[in-house]
């Protein structure tokens, strides 16, 4: 009862209340004309849901009134896709004329019968209602006053509830917007997944080309050296913070065309980066590069980043091999450079794992491990 009463001071209760009131309009005006035949507006009024548009209408009004301020009701406001959706909004329409007559008896009756059973208690008349026409006044009928008013309360919160829980089963999503609901939260999970590792190689490359660049600066104790570092630290600063803004533009603007991220073509600004962090850097760069699809040169791209980046990180300044062509429709990307005492490991590190992933997710593949005395990157990524 206490939560009853808590849920009678709740504005959805008469949020509910209203919408299963808001058929009566259509109906009254129909009973003022020809109160004999009060069951003709349903037989208009339920072939109405075979339009498609109205399905989106019923389930607007549903999600505004029956489950205000809920992120995620369970009812669609799409238009009817299929025959199974039409069927199901003329049921809806059917259960909402029943529940619309219900309210109205819920709503009107128990206070009539209270207010009558007062006018008994006082040596009134009963006031034409037919249950207590035949009673004589009698002061125990003050006793049942409060009862048709205290079986109200509950009476309305069940009927909000059974009409929510009808729209939610009648108006819900059906198995093919389920489908695309999923797809769709797929494909933004991917999308944050792929923003991740966006920041993740753009600025782990930027931070340590930075830090290997401050290194050398103070070991060498050489101010025209110690100059130009500083120049490379601020061009790589620049850049990664173009990449960033790039990542952020799409967190801003979802529509916004993946043409705007770097790609191979952009490749001389990684090799002169780390050129200016003291590594030497032999590039090959052969075959018909500008031909690469879009998305295979911007992931092609990105794993030369880390690759570079790897290579500065854990190696330092040391000589890197660069070779990147295009061979039998696919991307070949082979980065080389000699080992240190400090080996990453084939399956340690979100970069190294991020650079298989990028690959598979092209249907291509990607090896990283020493070989021959060296650490070694290679991919093959599929042009088609």
């Amino acid at each position: 009862m206490i939560t009853v009463q808590r849920r009678l001071l709740r504005g959805a209760t008469y949020s509910r209340l209203l919408h299963l009131w808001v058929p009566w309009l259509p109906f009254s005006i129909w009973i003022f004309i020809l109160p004999d035949k009060p069951w003709v507006p349903a037989l208009v009024l339920l072939p109405l849901g075979l339009i498609p548009s109205v399905r989106r209408v019923e389930g607007l009004q549903a999600r505004l009134m029956l489950t205000p301020g809920e992120q995620d009701p369970g009812i669609s406001e799409t238009p009817s896709a299929t025959r199974q959706d039409r069927l199901r909004t003329v049921l809806w329409l059917a259960v909402r004329i029943v529940l619309m007559v219900v309210v109205g008896f819920a709503t009107v009756w128990p206070p009539l019968l209270a207010y009558s059973a007062g006018e008994l208690a006082a040596g009134g008349s009963p006031g034409g209602v037919p249950v207590l026409e035949d009673a004589r006044p009698h002061w125990a009928y003050a006793l049942l006053v409060p009862l048709p008013l205290v079986v109200m309360g509950p009476l309305l919160v069940g009927l909000g509830d059974l009409a929510t829980a009808a729209a939610r089963r009648l108006l819900g999503p059906s198995p093919a917007e389920r489908l695309t609901a999923l797809e769709a939260r797929t494909e933004q999970l991917l999308e944050r997944t792929r923003i991740a590792r966006e920041l993740h190689d753009s600025i782990g490359h930027a931070l340590t080309v930075a830090v290997v660049q401050a290194g050398a600066a103070r070991a060498a104790g050489d101010p025209a050296f110690t100059e130009r570092a500083l120049g490379a630290i601020e061009e790589t600063g620049r850049a990664a913070l173009e990449d960033l803004e790039r990542v952020l533009a799409v967190l801003r603007e979802p529509e916004r065309p993946a043409g705007s991220r770097p790609g191979l073509m952009d490749a001389d600004r990684l090799l002169e980066s780390a050129r200016a962090s003291g590594a030497e850097v032999d590039a090959e760069l052969t075959g018909p590069l500008e031909t690469v699809p879009g998305p295979v040169s911007r992931e092609g791209y990105r794993i030369l980043q880390e690759s570079l980046t790897n290579a500065l990180r854990h190696a330092g300044a040391v000589p890197v091999r660069v070779r990147i062509g295009v061979a039998d429709g696919t991307l070949l990307l082979d980065v080389r450079n000699p080992l240190t005492e400090e080996v990453p490991g084939a399956g340690r590190g979100s970069g190294l794992r991020g650079i298989r992933e990028r690959a598979a997710l092209l249907g291509g593949r990607a090896w990283t491990g020493p070989d021959e005395g060296d650490w070694r990157v290679r991919a093959e990524l599929p042009l088609g």
